[in-house]
């Protein structure tokens, strides 16, 4: 029987296949999804995994044997999904384990719109049908079956991008592309056709197994591949997408990496542009430069704590035309608030191709300190360790404390977050200051303080 308290997530399903979770297990989930949104509907899509297939079809069963009629989209990217959903205005369900391994899959699931499915909004009732029903099965269901058909909206998704970016005066540009073996190289070729880049494509081919390295820019290693290739064809940017290729990572025309916070701030002042005095999302934990571009533009910036579902709650609350976080998720009104790395590149290649500089020259008024990244401690207290950090700051001139996500310590020209892993024993420390020498002094000392 499957331990439904460690797949169930926070804001999605995952764990390895088959030993976690397996076929019919998809399909009670497909059930209990389709009874707790009360949906007549549904869209589903997977990625390129081995196992994804088989367990979509068996959500969409389960689904269908609740009398939820299900549109498959086949092969797609997290974002892609998210469209269809928003543009079908029906619930949806991914199959997709992002960056993590190959024996890993997972289910990222949404309301119609795109809107979140999270412990507080509907994942929690899954889990507990679908724990009941593991028992007893899942029961009679609909007097007619809802029915399965397939629909492609690759062209359609491309098409919704390319509307929401006036690409129209982009110069000619040499883009490397690194899909990681993942989503991104079924979605980009449609989305980038018909725009004067020279695509230099690296890892196209869907693999599910990975088999030139993880599908995680976010960790340096997987980025080297590209951060060459850049540099021998002389291209303008490379570009490094996650697995299901809702994340995007870019690299300048040296090859150095660029800031996703960066990207925030970049793509904070388009919006801005088009859309005077909005409010701008970004979490506690990307570069005090987001804010202050915002301001500069006449934007409202609002902090949030770390995570797409704090992002896309205040994406609702407050109207904001855009969000970015530091793990280069973005958001965006006009994508039903939802996430898309794609469209965060389209924003890049026109703004980079709207102008003759090089792109280290573009974002540079966008990078305005130096960061630590993030570094993880194991720790046995977590606690006890965040108020031996506090207590350390305390009293200290100028200094100030908050509690939105961790602990967050604040100087004029420096400031540092401790955050605790909801789900391992680790702190999680982020430091940004002035220069590399403020960051490194300040580093050591939270470190000598969390490690003991």
């Amino acid at each position: 029987m499957a331990d439904l308290s460690q797949l169930v997530k926070a804001y999605d399903v995952r764990g390895v296949v088959p030993d976690q979770w397996d076929t019919p297990l998809a399909e009670i989930f497909g059930a209990a999804f389709a009874t707790v949104t009360s949906a007549d509907a549904v869209v589903i899509g997977h990625d390129m995994r081995p196992s994804s297939p088989g367990l979509s079809d068996a959500f969409a069963r389960g689904a269908a044997s609740r009398g939820a009629d299900v549109t498959r989209i086949g092969l797609c990217s997290t974002d892609e999904l998210y469209f269809a959903s928003g543009r079908l205005g029906l619930p949806g369900a991914m199959f997709t384990a992002s960056h993590n391994p190959a024996e890993y899959n997972g289910i990222k699931m949404c309301r119609a719109g795109a809107a979140p499915v999270g412990q507080d909004t509907g994942l929690a009732d899954i889990r507990a049908l679908a724990e009941q029903w593991m028992q007893t099965g899942i029961p009679a269901g609909a007097a007619v079956p809802g029915t399965i058909g397939d629909r492609d909206v690759l062209g359609d998704y491309a098409d919704c991008l390319r509307s929401l970016v006036d690409l129209s005066g982009m110069r000619p540009l040499k883009v490397v592309v690194d899909a990681g073996n993942g989503m991104g190289g079924h979605t980009v070729p449609t989305v980038l056709a018909g725009l004067p880049v020279d695509l230099v494509p690296m890892y196209f081919e869907l693999d599910g197994t990975f088999p030139n390295h993880e599908a995680n820019p976010l960790d340096p290693k997987n980025l080297v591949d590209l951060q060459a290739r850049v540099r021998e064809t002389g291209a303008d940017i490379g570009l490094a997408f996650d697995g299901d290729a809702d994340r995007c990572f870019a690299v300048d025309e040296r090859g150095e990496g660029v800031s996703p916070s960066a990207v925030t701030a970049l793509v904070a002042a388009r919006e801005l542009a088009a859309n005077p005095g909005a409010t701008v999302i970004h979490n506690l934990i990307t570069s005090r430069s987001v804010p202050e571009v915002v301001r500069e533009h006449g934007g409202t910036p609002v902090r949030t704590r770390v995570g797409h579902s704090f992002i896309k709650q205040e994406m609702a609350a407050t109207g904001a035309v855009f969000g970015g976080e530091h793990s280069a998720h973005y958001y965006f009104r006009d994508f039903w608030n939802a996430d898309t790395g794609m469209l965060a590149a389209l924003h890049l290649l026109a703004a980079l191709g709207g102008q003759d500089g090089p792109l280290s020259a573009l974002v540079a008024g966008y990078d305005r300190y130096a960061s630590s990244g993030e570094i993880n401690s194991t720790v046995a207290d977590q606690a006890g360790r965040t108020e031996a950090v506090r207590a350390a700051y305390a009293g200290q001139p100028g200094v100030t404390f908050d509690d939105l996500d961790g602990l967050t310590v604040s100087a004029a020209d420096w400031w540092f977050n401790l955050r605790a892993s909801n789900t391992e024993p680790l702190l999680r420390l982020n430091v940004e200051a002035a220069d590399d020498a403020a960051v490194a002094r300040i580093r050591d000392q939270v470190l000598a303080l969390v490690r003991g």
